[in-house]
Formats: structure tokens, sequence, C-alpha cells
């Protein structure tokens, strides 16, 4: 028995994924990207607790984002001293407080909802933060979804501007030129949505309506019109919502059509509005994404209130890279109302992969060392170790190969590890203060004095 334990090969759950080395250095290359962007605009880095209670989270991503939560067992006995009314049979459902009172993050803006309110007193607002760190959603794994993936979130609270929107809209702009993604922003609105629902009489099944929608990407419009009447609409409201989410014409042109089915009802108008300030900014920047007004883009969850986007590379087929939205109150859950906040949130999982399949990584995103000093015994370290240390304050990632061994198998080394450049420094070099420096890519070497060997490799870089 304990040599089939022993013989069993280690794995880590579905859904999840190791970085070696290589991997990490391109997702780095990302998130350094992605960061400078936010810090650029003004953006404060925020971290918060991987688990947060479940009363923070439930609720707040709708019924089925709840279902997609994964709960943290409580340590310890935690059903002793329990005992059912009348001995009766004991249901989960009667557990559930005794089994789980914490769970993981399901997303970033929920705890920063938090964070706010917690801290009110000690933050200045607007408040303008930006966030980089792993959420968890209990869904099934497949190309593009994962269990565990991370998000870059950035957000501003305490301000109803649409500037902000107009603000979020150009850092998206600015990370996908610096990634060299070419992508298109979806941009709707939840009071545009709110007036539609009204427009077809079914003002009260707002969530059902945006929850089906939200889906029409995956599953089709006669998925998403089935569902629909699963959800208690008659098929005359599902006729007459069609038109509606598939206007024709340029964004202009939608809004005029908009203005026509929605333009009398107060929620609806207001979004119109929104749409019409938001676009005006837009209009004034030197953008070079695409943007466009989609009726069908809903975005599924619930705290959601005002202007929603939506990212998708245009050359790759996968789901979303970017989203985000206006919520008004969701500080207010948590006892601080009327504090409107907008963020944008881009995966950095998905992202990843488009620049992969699309083979966007600059060939330095793969380095993680640039010089490697060959090793040819103990005198050649000596005359080695000062040089690789110049080079390191100088800011040029460099190793010293560890052992004395064959010149082959250190060049193998480097190699192997996409080192670009190598240096050699033999009885010859030493004696004349000197290196030879070769180039891993083109097979080129030549010999420098030790003076010149940090300009050469800053040139070179």
């Amino acid at each position: 028995m304990n040599d089939l334990k022993m013989a069993q090969k280690p794995s880590i759950p579905k859904g999840t994924r190791d970085f070696g080395p290589q991997v990490m250095v391109r997702r780095d290359y990302i998130f350094d990207n992605i960061r400078r962007v936010f810090r650029l605009y003004g953006y404060q880095p925020l971290e918060t607790p991987a688990m947060e209670q479940l009363s923070t989270l439930l609720g707040k991503y709708g019924e089925e984002g709840d279902k997609l939560l994964f709960r943290v067992l409580n340590s310890g006995d935690f059903i002793a001293g329990y005992q059912g009314a009348n001995n009766e049979q004991i249901t989960s459902a009667d557990l559930v407080s005794y089994i789980s009172e914490k769970g993981l993050r399901y997303d970033l803006t929920v705890p920063f909802a938090r964070f706010v309110v917690q801290y009110r007193n000690d933050i200045t607002f607007p408040f303008k933060r930006y966030q980089i760190q792993p959420v968890w959603r209990a869904d099934r794994p497949q190309k593009g979804r994962y269990r565990e993936f991370y998000q870059c979130d950035v957000d501003v609270i305490g301000s109803d501007s649409m500037l902000n929107e107009a603000e979020l809209v150009q850092i998206v702009n600015d990370v996908f030129e610096r990634l060299k993604i070419r992508a298109v922003i979806k941009i709707n609105n939840r009071k545009i949505l709110a007036g539609i629902a009204k427009y077809i009489g079914y003002e009260g099944s707002l969530t059902d309506i945006t929850i089906a929608i939200d889906k029409l990407d995956k599953i089709g419009i006669n998925n998403v019109n089935k569902e629909l009447a699963e959800r208690g609409l008659p098929a005359e409201a599902i006729q007459k919502l069609q038109p509606v989410l598939f206007m024709d014409g340029d964004s202009r042109a939608k809004v005029s059509k908009l203005e026509a089915f929605i333009g009398t009802d107060e929620t609806g108008k207001k979004g119109i509005d929104e749409v019409k300030t938001l676009f005006s900014y837009l209009e004034q920047l030197l953008l070079q994404m695409p943007y466009e007004l989609d009726l069908t883009l809903a975005r599924g969850l619930n705290y959601y209130t005002g202007a929603i986007f939506e990212v998708k590379a245009l050359d790759a087929q996968i789901g979303s890279i970017c989203g985000g939205g206006r919520y008004d109150d969701l500080t207010g859950i948590f006892g601080l109302p009327g504090v409107s906040g907008v963020g944008i949130s881009f995966g950095a999982d998905r992202i990843y992969d488009v620049m992969t399949e699309l083979a966007l990584f600059p060939d330095q995103a793969a380095e993680t060392t640039q010089v490697l000093f060959v090793n040819f015994g103990s005198e050649e370290e000596k005359y080695c170790l000062p040089l690789a240390d110049r080079l390191r304050q100088n800011e040029i990632s460099t190793e010293i190969y560890p052992e004395s061994d064959k010149l082959k198998k250190q060049l193998k080394y480097a190699d192997q590890k996409g080192i670009p450049f190598v240096v050699i420094a033999g009885e010859s070099e030493m004696q004349n203060r000197k290196v030879t420096l070769k180039n891993m890519r083109t097979g080129e070497q030549f010999v420098l004095d030790i003076e010149n060997l940090v300009p050469q490799l800053q040139q070179l870089f």
C-alpha cells in the first residue's frame, strides 16, 4: 500500500496551473506593462487577503456567481456541540454556517468596496487604486477559463464624473497598444438595458434578461431566447427584444434609434445621455483602439449600474480579455451609501494566451539572464566575480557558471536558458585584463578591455 502511494504522480487541481521561469518572465512582462500604465494615470497599489468573510462575498455576484464561490472549511471540529431541534435529521443547509464562514475572493471589486468602507477615514476621495492579484471561481475549466486566475483591476471610487469612464478607455487603449494586441472595446449602459426591459414590458425582469443575453457569444441567440422563455418571458416580449439587441448602423445611429425606443423612459434616457457624454469625451482623444456601442453587452454581475465595458481581441478566438463598469452603491451594502465607483479588470491569463497564440512576446521577454560568465577554475572565478558585480550594478542580469566545467557544457547551458551573451576569461585574457564576449545568437565573438565590457553590452541591449 505504501509503495502504491509513493508511486502516485503529484498533480494539481483542475483549472489551476504551475508557471515555470520562462512563463513567469512573460507574465511579468504583461504585469509590468499594465502596472506602468496604471501609474501613469495616478492610481495607487492595493492588496487584500485571498480569503474574505462569506458575508462580504455572497449576494454581490448574482445567483450564478454565488454558486461559483469557493468556500473555505472552518478549522477545528466545526459541528461539535451542534444539536438539531427535537433531534430531527441534520441537513447540509443547517450546517453551512458551522462548516464555512469564509471564501476565496471571486473578484477584486467587492473586496475593494469592503476596504473602502473599512478604511474610509484614512482614504482621500476620489480614491484611485490598482490591484493585481489572483481570484478563484468554481467554474468548469476550459480554454481561456480557469479556476484560479489573475485579475489586474483599476478603479476610481468617490466620483460620478464620466471623465473617469473616458480615462478607463484610455487606459485600455494604452495597455493593448503597449502589448501590441489588436482589440475592440464594446460599450453599453445598464440604464439603457433597464429602459429596454421596461420597453418590452418586463421592467422587473432586468436581472433575468441581462444574465441571459450576457451568454449570447457563448450559446447563440436561439439558446438565449430559450433561456429567456425559461426565465418567464413570454414569446411576444422576447420577439420585441430582438430588433433592439440587433440594431444595425454605427454607434451614433444606434443611439438615435434607441431614443425612439426608450427616450421617454427616465432611466433609459439617462443611460443614453451618459453614453453620449462618454462618446463626446472619446472623440477628443487620440485612441488607436476602435470602440462601439454594443446593446448585446450585459455584464451579468448585479452590482453594475451605469456604463459597462468589454474588450475583445480581434485576431484570436477567445472570450473577453478585459471588462468592467460603473457601480453606484456597492459600498452601500457595507454601510457607506451614495459612493459611486467605476473600474475595469484586465484578464492577465487570457491576455497571455492571446499573446502566445499570436507570438507577440518580444525576444527579451524570454530572458531571465542577459550575460553568463564561463567558469574555468578558481583563478578565473576571482577574475570574473568583480566584473559580474559591475554588470549587475549597471542593471545587467548576470550569472557566473557555478562549477569549473567543459566550455561546451557551459555554452549549452547558456543556449538552453536563452542567455544572449557569454563572457569568456581564460589565462590569456586575464594576463591582458581583457575578456572575450560571445554573441550566442549570431556566433560572433570579439575581445574587449574589461573597462569596455559594460558600455559594449549596454550598446548591444
